[in-house]
């Protein structure tokens, strides 16, 4: 299989390396002017999260995505592309009169900026698919006909795909309920749970799939959605000849719970704990994107202690992630023994996270201006008792695993893919930068002070099973790094903003001054009213790229809260990996790309 390179070497680092620019990231508005050359009729918007913001017509937009596409430095990547039903909206500003708005997230790793591109739509007008461009635009266009009802005319295959096909109606529109209240009581009898189970049948046609070749006959093999290694309610279907995966359906939306739906009768703040489950192994990470794009709105500017202290806390969740990560892919190679030590070792991570949050996997201890409350007493002791245990304990473990002939033979050269395939798709984290491009939001576009720590950012080439196991490893020592001089550095001060959205007054306060008062009842009996306005927000979660966008029409709760997450766009290029692989080899793609279905599904 030949030698690893080492992730920190600084000439295979540079032989992949893009230009990205400074870490101090500024949105690249020459790309208005780019397209202003080329186009007409273009209307920009102003956001609060200052991403370049373009309405164009849905005629043209085939031909903006293709030119954006195509630059010399290309948006290569589509991050997301979803929806907005405007019809019950106050505050648009003069923006195109439009019933639904489609929007479409690209990124640019060489300008290291983005661009939002919006298409306005009335009631029954369809768009074109833009999967020929983006190819991953595909369970992107699906997820939003069976949200909204939007018609994306040529897509390959436009049906549901978080809803059963026999589902009624589109949830994200006003009009659908957003209450189980509002419904009518859930029944289930016998001719019902029938004809529920016959339309779960998998029907190889409905797929363009045959059931034979000209030699041999198919078979249809489902795995799912309930296995140990789908690693959540996840169902594929194979199509086999033999045990040679000729094509593949996954199959999503099992652990589908509206958190998006959720989000607009939620209060700014009563949906923080909402976030926490939507990939529940990444504890407080989820929750930060969210409130930081709540801040941006706002324009709240929160206090460095609790800047730092929300980066050891994400830390110690991208650790905790990991761990079970990496046990859990040597567990689907065939090892038992290594998931429990890591357990163990995960366990110990969530005392500390305990002794500081309250809880443990899922903390809600974020807030919007900073954290629920301050560090406690003696937290210095336990983390630096966590930093001492944990360094020789992946020393050990990777020697038990990683130098394993037996996983390396299972897991080197299979599932690969390299870079161009990996930014077609979308992918982002660990298996982007498995492939050579060292790009981490942490470093390229720095949040919550990142750029005053000393971290490097793992990188190997060769794309495959091992080596996105390989990157996960390294992110666990360069956090603890994070979290050490987060120890040594933690600033004093207050750690939450003096702002009337942010969290709730300190008590003292609120017995002294009539003011603070009545912003403390109304903040949490009603809760704070948002400008009206659009932010985003996306960080370097446990698993890549995760963003909120969220929309406010000056109200208590918000109007459009999208949430972007990496498990949907890692599962969907699943096909074009696995296809023509073994049965087995299929399995190991799962255990690599650190999915979560509640991650997918939301």
């Amino acid at each position: 299989m030949g030698n690893r390179p080492n992730p920190n070497s600084k000439q295979l680092q540079a032989k992949n390396k893009l230009e990205i620019m400074s870490i101090h990231h500024i949105h690249d508005f020459d790309i208005l002017n780019e397209l202003n050359a080329k186009f007409t009729n273009l209307v920009v918007q102003e956001t609060a999260d200052r991403i370049p913001t373009v309405w164009v017509d849905k005629r043209a937009v085939l031909d903006v995505l293709m030119f954006l596409r195509t630059l010399p430095k290309p948006f290569v990547m589509l991050v997301d592309l979803s929806a907005i039903d405007e019809r019950l909206r106050q505050y648009r500003h003069g923006l195109p009169d439009s019933d639904f708005t489609v929007f479409y997230h690209l990124m640019s790793l060489e300008r290291n900026s983005d661009i939002r591109i919006k298409v306005a739509l009335k009631e029954g007008e369809h768009i074109p698919s833009a999967t020929k461009i983006y190819p991953n635009a595909n369970w992107y266009e699906r997820e939003v006909w069976d949200m909204f009802g939007v018609v994306f005319d040529g897509h390959p295959h436009l049906t549901r795909i978080l809803l059963p096909k026999y589902w009624e109606g589109h949830p994200l529109r006003k009009e659908y309920h957003a209450r189980a209240t509002e419904f009518t009581p859930y029944f289930l009898n016998t001719a019902k749970q029938q004809f529920e189970q016959e339309n779960l049948r998998f029907v190889p046609e409905e797929w363009g799939m045959k059931r034979s070749g000209r030699d041999e006959d198919f078979m249809f093999l489902n795995i799912g959605p309930n296995h140990p290694s789908a690693h959540g309610a996840f169902r594929l279907v194979l199509q086999l000849d033999g045990e040679e995966i000729i094509d593949c359906i996954p199959d999503i939306g099992y652990h589908h719970r509206g958190a998006e739906k959720m989000a607009e009768r939620q209060t700014w703040h009563s949906f923080i704990p909402y976030t926490d489950r939507i990939d529940y192994l990444g504890g407080v990470m989820n929750e930060l994107p969210y409130i930081m794009a709540v801040e941006k709105l706002a324009g709240i500017t929160t206090p460095e202690r609790a800047n730092v202290i929300r980066i050891m806390m994400s830390e110690f969740f991208r650790i905790t992630n990991n761990l079970l990560y990496w046990g859990t892919f040597i567990q689907d190679a065939g090892g038992m023994t290594p998931v429990f030590y890591m357990f163990a070792d995960r366990q110990k991570a969530y005392d500390v996270i305990e002794a500081v949050t309250g809880y443990r996997m899922h903390p809600a201890w974020f807030r919007i201006g900073g954290t629920a409350h301050d560090l406690p007493n003696g937290w210095e002791r336990l983390v630096r008792e966590f930093l001492d245990w944990m360094p020789k304990r992946i020393d050990e473990y990777y020697k038990a695993t990683m130098t394993n002939t037996v996983l390396k033979g299972r897991t080197q050269a299979v599932a690969q893919y390299d870079a161009k395939q990996a930014l077609a798709w979308g992918v982002t984290g660990a298996g982007l930068r498995a492939t050579g491009i060292d790009f981490d939001l942490r470093k390229a576009r720095p949040y919550l002070g990142y750029e005053n720590f000393d971290f490097e950012i793992p990188v190997f080439y060769n794309g495959d099973a091992y080596d996105r196991c390989l990157v996960k490893i390294e992110e666990i020592r360069q956090s603890l790094r994070i979290i050490e001089q987060c120890l040594n550095n933690m600033p004093s001060g207050a750690y939450k903003a003096e702002h009337p959205l942010a969290v709730p007054p300190p008590k003292d306060r609120t017995l002294q001054d009539i003011e603070t008062l009545i912003n403390h009842f109304v903040s949490v009996s009603w809760g704070p009213v948002m400008p009206a306005g659009e932010s985003a927000c996306m960080v370097e979660g446990v698993k890549g790229l995760n963003s909120y966008y969220v929309i406010s029409d000056k109200s208590t709760m918000s109007y459009r809260t999208r949430i972007r997450t990496p498990t949907f766009a890692h599962l969907q290029q699943m096909p074009s990996v696995i296809n023509g692989s073994l049965v087995s080899d299929a399995i190991i793609y799962l255990a690599s790309i650190d999915i979560v279905m509640a991650d997918c599904d939301r």
